[in-house]
């Protein structure tokens, strides 16, 4: 039962990366295409804490939350460039 539950989870979040990607390429401006972005960073951890589960392995969690800091440093970076032009001041 759970198995199946997981392969439904792991269709869906598939479609919600399609789904993301397709915004990240014909986002209408850059801010919609940074939450793109964003919001395929949190379809990636998805996927990798089902994976986690699915496979019964806890190095997945690890990499799920390493992505985490990273999409939010990302997110974080693009956001400060979009409103002053630079990251560094």
């Amino acid at each position: 039962m759970l198995t199946n539950a997981i392969l439904v989870a792991f269709a869906l979040v598939g479609l919600a990366v399609l789904l993301s990607f397709i915004r990240l390429i014909k986002g209408p401006d850059m801010p919609d295409r940074i939450l793109a972005l964003d919001t395929l960073y949190i379809n990636a951890i998805a996927l990798l804490i089902l994976l986690g589960i699915y496979l019964r392995s806890p190095l997945y969690f690890e990499a799920a939350l390493l992505i985490a800091v990273m999409g939010f440093m990302g997110t974080l970076a693009l956001s400060k460039y979009l409103l002053r032009g630079d990251i560094m001041e």
